[in-house]
């Protein structure tokens, strides 16, 4: 997922210096959306997946 945010944040960066202004805006709109969900799902992860393996431990 943080794959499409660094491409749509790309994209939007291109869009921004050819002048397509719409198309920048929405680019980086959907970059930080997914951003923002990567960063979540990841710190779900983090606190989730250390009790799974603790649980796991002798």
């Amino acid at each position: 997922m943080i794959k499409w945010a660094i491409t749509f944040f790309v994209l939007a960066l291109i869009a921004g210096l050819l002048g397509f202004g719409l198309i920048a805006n929405l680019s980086f709109g959907i970059a930080k959306v997914l951003f923002y969900i990567f960063i979540g799902l990841f710190v779900v992860s983090l606190i989730f997946g250390r009790r799974i393996t603790r649980s796991r431990t002798w």
